[in-house]
């Protein structure tokens, strides 16, 4: 990912970076010190499979990182962001318009615990959640305000992220989350519980030999079938304190999919 300071900042009044994906093909400009998208978000937008065709959503999607991959990967395919902060939702707004997008991405404003009001329900055949991670009294919280209703449950916590998902994804639609490993049981409850089964789960390692996953990347199917597929670690570095592996850093590097 390149990254340099941009002589003209949009939305006016934010202090942004203007960074850039696949060589420079995707440009995703971000604020230089509220919430910034990490390897996260990337992860999800990669193991997100969409067809020709469909319609995908993003719950929380910030500055609109995973949509912007989606829409750019593939082009054949029509991508909503929804975010309820203004600021980021202006900032994923001018990010569709500022990449051509067009009609294919777009924002909707709002919070996610009152999804009924803002889609109408199974309008999509794709969901994928970078949720907040983080409970409200855990830790501490960052004084950016931007930053910490993105990292903490401030507005919604997994099961309310899991409902919209659940609400808005059509029957034997897909359903994509990246939470940390050490939640695995929250995340998997809640999906059961909202009749999202998952069907592949792919545990991210931060490098070869670490002890524990740290994220988990999941796929689930509205009122799908049992059968789960447990796919092979996925390494962020290739060794301790080392730079990207080469399978992570081809998720910054890969050409969009050719319509199908």
């Amino acid at each position: 990912m390149q990254s340099h300071s941009l002589s003209e900042t949009h939305p006016p009044h934010l202090d942004l970076t203007d960074d850039t994906l696949f060589g420079g093909r995707l440009l995703c400009r971000q604020c230089r010190e509220g919430y910034r998208f990490s390897v996260d978000a990337v992860l999800a937008a990669h193991f997100a499979v969409a067809k020709p065709g469909q319609q995908a959503l993003d719950l929380g999607g910030g500055c609109g990182v995973i949509g912007l991959i989606l829409a750019h990967r593939s082009p054949d395919i029509t991508v909503r962001s929804l975010e309820v902060q203004q600021d980021l939702a202006d900032l994923a707004e001018a990010n569709g318009r500022d990449n051509g997008f067009g009609d294919r991405f777009g924002v909707i404003r709002g919070d996610v615990r009152a999804i009924a009001g803002l889609v109408a329900p199974e309008a999509f055949d794709l969901v994928v959640c970078n949720p907040p991670y983080r409970r409200k009294e855990s830790g501490r919280i960052n004084r950016d305000d931007q930053a910490a209703r993105a990292r903490h449950e401030l507005h919604g916590g997994i099961d309310d992220f899991v409902r919209a998902a659940a609400f808005a994804v059509k029957n034997r639609g897909r359903v994509v989350f990246v939470y940390p490993a050490r939640r695995s049981n929250t995340v998997l409850v809640a999906l059961h519980a909202r009749r999202l089964t998952p069907k592949r789960l792919q545990p991210v390692y931060s490098y070869p030999g670490a002890e524990h996953a740290c994220l988990v990347l999941i796929e689930a199917v509205k009122n799908g079938g049992e059968q789960l597929a447990i796919l092979a670690p996925f390494y962020i570095y290739g060794r301790k304190n080392g730079d990207y592996a080469p399978a992570m850093q081809a998720l910054y590097e890969e050409e969009p999919c050719s319509p199908r």
